[in-house]
């Protein structure tokens, strides 16, 4: 009488658990993070102008003819883009009045570079190295004087739009004997850079 008793008891106490059918388990819910979104290249190739703003700071063997002050000009080139890498040329001029010493009509006047152009595209960012020749002319102790020497640098270009670009450069300068005289000079220029591409 007790084992039915007690085989009654355990029936009565688990009827509600089968009055539903078996359970169940639901799976746990899984939470996938989301495919990262690419941004959108640009095509490189072709041609493009711009202009360009920015500081230089001149440097000399010589005691008393160093300066610093701003120049800006204009710029055209052409790039070729194959895939993950872009190649050009530009060329670029830069009018200045960048006082070189204390004496007073001591100054630097332009530059002009012929730039080869080498980068990597990140989305639609453009980070690339250059290297070239450069000219400068200067104004010193009345004479007007023209240097030949080189460059080199690194900027990034920034594709707004199809069509145009903001970016920035920072460029160094060697100019050995200046003319002739003797001069060694040498030149850091930072600057900010928009541009209109064809």
């Amino acid at each position: 009488m007790r084992t039915f008793a007690a085989a009654f008891a355990t029936l009565a106490l688990t009827a509600p658990a089968f009055a539903g059918g078996p359970v169940v388990p639901q799976p746990e819910p899984v939470l996938t993070a989301p495919a990262p979104v690419a941004m959108p290249g640009i095509d490189w190739t072709g041609f493009y102008a711009g202009a360009q703003l920015g500081f230089a700071n001149i440097d000399s063997n010589e005691a008393g003819l160093d300066g610093e002050d701003y120049l800006g000009g204009i710029h055209a080139g052409y790039r070729q883009d194959f895939g993950q890498f872009v190649v050009g040329a530009e060329i670029e001029y830069d009018l200045a009045e960048i006082a070189i010493g204390d004496v007073p009509g001591d100054t630097l006047d332009s530059v002009t570079r012929l730039k080869l152009i080498g980068g990597a595209e990140f989305g639609r960012s453009l980070v690339y190295g250059t290297v070239g020749p450069a000219q400068a002319k200067a104004t010193v102790a009345g004479d007007e004087l023209t240097g030949d020497g080189f460059f080199f640098g690194g900027g990034v270009d920034f594709a707004v739009n199809d069509r145009f670009t903001v970016g920035g450069e920072i460029v160094q300068h060697r100019f050995d004997d200046f003319d002739g005289t003797g001069i060694d000079f040498d030149a850091t220029t930072f600057k900010a850079r928009v541009g209109l591409r064809f």
